[in-house]
């Protein structure tokens, strides 16, 4: 009788391609990684580094494809799991990746435009900095629960779920601290803050949903 054997090499690959984009961050900003760990917990690291940021950073750049890597491989389990099963491919996995990337590239300069256009330059500029440190450290939290779902546990729905509710827990956590550490500025411009929030937040996550139900 034949059996069908499943490899799991392509996910091996990306979980250690993530690990050494962690390792080459700890390895070149150790004190940076250090503070930048506790950042769910403590807003040391918004602040000190907020004030430093660039259009490009190469600290934020390593994790954000870290992060990329590891929300494409969960999400590709994920739909494997709740919905059809697929081939896993790299060209497949590639796409996904690479979509992913696109899609929040371009949001955030997106972002920055709006930001530039209601002259609400600094608050946007911040808040997308914690954002991203949120996305970066949901990363580097994915890529062992990664791990432990394709090599040490067998899948099942609550799993599934629970993970996607931390990442949810984790950006609602980002959005919570980025009220409290500038509500007074938010208060002077609360109709441009609920506006985005609506436009760039909510909106598109309410229309993938959409299109993933007609699907």
């Amino acid at each position: 009788m034949l059996r069908n054997v499943i490899s799991n090499d392509l996910y091996t690959i990306l979980i250690v391609i993530g690990l050494i984009l962690i390792a080459v961050c700890k390895v070149l900003f150790a004190k940076r990684f250090q503070d930048f760990i506790l950042v769910l917990g403590n807003s040391k690291y918004l602040k000190i580094y907020a004030k430093d940021q660039k259009f490009f950073d190469v600290f934020d750049g390593l994790l954000f494809l870290n992060f990329v890597l590891a929300i494409s491989i969960f999400g590709f389990i994920s739909y494997n799991h709740l919905t059809t099963e697929l081939e896993i491919s790299k060209l497949l996995l590639l796409k996904l990746t690479a979509i992913i990337a696109i899609l929040i590239v371009m949001k955030t300069l997106l972002e920055r435009l709006i930001g530039s256009v209601f002259e609400i330059d600094f608050l946007i500029d911040n808040y997308l900095f914690q954002k991203i440190s949120y996305k970066n450290f949901l990363g580097i939290i994915l890529m062992p629960l990664n791990a432990i779902i394709i090599y040490g546990i067998s899948v099942s729905n609550p799993i599934i779920y629970s993970i996607w509710a931390i990442i949810v827990l984790v950006f609602v956590i980002g959005i919570i601290t980025t009220v409290k550490t500038y509500q007074n500025l938010i208060k002077q411009n609360m109709f441009y803050f609920i506006l985005y929030l609506c436009a760039l937040e909510i909106a598109p996550y309410i229309i993938l949903y959409q299109l993933a139900i007609k699907n």
